[in-house]
């Protein structure tokens, strides 16, 4: 008896995925025509303009160095829910420096203060190993407290405020000349849609602190170190499987101390930042405002990558800029581009054959379109905390696609694996 003729099958082809970077500029582009198209359609120009661009950037530099300070934490296995108080600290340390010898050593200070405080999380956790979550919220409290009760013993003798500091000497801020000048003209000429692409530019572009660079910068420093070298291989692997990298020579104790130190340090950067924020200059009690929180919410959104994390930043910061300096009828405005948004995501949806999530999405567009037409403003109290419901339903929309690191937030101890 003959063997069965082999059946050969043609290999499926193999789909070619965009790089991040590529991916990164679609979706700045997809967010320009967005906010054009409906800044346009509503005749609302508060959308685009220069100054909400500004604060909107202003706003996202504390949530991406919040960010940055969860992704380094939870890529070594350490969840931070920390980041809120280690804010906390860096804000008073960044006022307190800053106030005795200048904006740069208000950086220096902000980072000292973030770094003890996630030193704190670190011995916690890795050493007497605590539930993270717990020693998080312990922190959050801490550092409420200690800004607190410095801000009394130290600031309010000199500002005669217990609960501010003196003024800081700011930052000077920069602006990409001629480009900005030419933009700024285009869009004072009320041009459809290039006005509009020029006011969102112009606000990148102008009036931009040497702390808004850095942070920036940041993003692909923490990516090569972290995707591209030997040290952030090994801290990688003691956030998916630490007993491996133990049995691998890794001493991951001193992985997670690091990375937590670092995210510490992060965050109290993102404190400075709000301390030598133009406007601000100098500390205020309760000024994070829950910050820490939605730049650990931005890193979730961003799938623990920093490109993902940028993208989740620039978003939270804009709605808040957008919320700060506008009314509620422009806040409502948004409403519209949003249903617009979900349409486009509907179709596509629906072209895929989805068709309950297509059917489900359009439901959702005219629910907000409907909500645009029957009102003519938001009431205040919802567009301040615009922000955090923005947080929300970000993640509740791109929950299903957000994989954490395997050992987030397991507690290890040294030998598990022997």
């Amino acid at each position: 008896m003959n063997p069965p003729a082999s059946v050969t099958r043609a290999a499926a082809p193999v789909r070619r995925r965009l790089p991040g970077w590529a991916n990164g500029i679609l979706w700045t582009l997809a967010a320009i025509v967005l906010l054009t198209v409906t800044a346009d359609l509503t005749g609302l120009p508060n959308i685009t303009a220069t100054s909400t661009v500004q604060a909107g950037l202003q706003l996202a530099v504390p949530l991406l160095l919040a960010g940055l300070g969860g992704l380094w934490a939870e890529r070594a296995g350490v969840v931070n829910i920390g980041l809120e108080g280690m804010m906390i600290l860096g804000t008073w340390g960044a006022a307190w420096a800053g106030y005795q010898w200048g904006p740069w050593s208000a950086v220096v200070g902000g980072i000292v203060f973030g770094a003890l405080g996630g030193l704190l999380h670190a011995l916690a956790t890795v050493t007497f190993g605590v539930n993270h979550i717990v020693s998080g919220v312990a922190i959050n409290l801490l550092g409420a407290g200690v800004a607190k009760y410095l801000s009394t013993l130290i600031f309010a003798p000199v500002s005669h405020n217990p609960r501010q500091s003196p003024k800081v000497e700011g930052f000077d801020t920069y602006s990409a000349q001629p480009v900005a000048d030419w933009l700024a003209d285009l869009e004072k000429q009320q041009r459809y849609v290039i006005s509009d692409v020029a006011g969102i530019l112009h606000g990148v572009l102008s009036g931009v602190s040497p702390l808004t660079m850095i942070t920036i910068l940041l993003v692909p420093i923490s990516f090569v170190v972290l995707w591209h070298t030997r040290f952030g291989l090994r801290l990688r692997s003691c956030g998916e499987n630490p007993v491996a990298a133990e049995s691998l020579g890794v001493n991951v104790y001193l992985q997670k101390y690091v990375a937590v130190v670092i995210s510490g340090g992060f965050a109290g950067l993102g404190g400075a930042a709000l301390v030598l924020a133009p406007g601000q200059n100098g500390y205020l009690e309760n000024q994070t405002n829950g910050r820490g929180y939605i730049g650990l919410a931005a890193m979730i959104f961003g799938n623990w990558r920093p490109g993902g994390l940028l993208g989740g930043a620039a978003l939270f910061g804009y709605a808040d800029g957008l919320q700060t300096l506008t009314d509620g009828k422009t806040v409502l405005g948004l409403f519209y581009g949003i249903s617009l948004l979900v349409w486009v995501i509907a179709l596509v949806q629906l072209i895929r054959r989805k068709w309950i999530v297509g059917l489900v999405s359009v439901l959702v567009g005219g629910a907000l379109y409907l909500l645009y037409l029957s009102i003519e403003s938001l009431p205040q109290e919802l567009t301040t905390y615009l922000p955090h419901i923005v947080t929300i339903v970000v993640l509740a929309m791109s929950s299903q696609r957000l994989r954490m690191p395997a050992a987030d937030g397991l507690v290890y101890r040294r030998g598990q694996g022997s």
